[in-house]
């Protein structure tokens, strides 16, 4: 069992870690990622807490096919969340490596 003094440690350590994962989480608000479909004729670019800034299309797009054009922006956007996430669970993963006891596939935060 934990005495008062080792508890009061592993109590100040649990706040600096969430301390520094706020920290992150807002810093993900500003960390833009660029995905692309069609070649690059349809790009996104999003931050990592998924708010979009920037839809481009290809003006040769235009005059083409609705729906084929509508793929296009879904997968640039899917490709958008997907490399969002990727980063920011590799931003996360490297502050809660040495954390004992999570199970794994546990995501934070939680």
């Amino acid at each position: 069992m934990f005495n008062k003094g080792q508890l009061a440690g592993l109590m100040k350590q649990a706040q600096a870690m969430q301390d520094n994962l706020k920290k992150a989480q807002d810093e993900l608000a500003f960390i833009e990622v660029t995905a692309e479909s069609g070649n690059g004729m349809v790009k996104v670019t999003m931050t990592c807490k998924h708010d979009v800034k920037r839809v481009e299309i290809d003006p040769s797009l235009l005059g083409e096919d609705k729906d084929m054009l509508e793929d296009l922006v879904a997968a640039a956007f899917n490709a958008a969340v997907r490399k969002a996430e990727d980063l920011s669970q590799e931003k996360m993963g490297k502050l809660t490596a040495g954390m004992p006891g999570l199970p794994g596939g546990m995501k934070l935060p939680f």
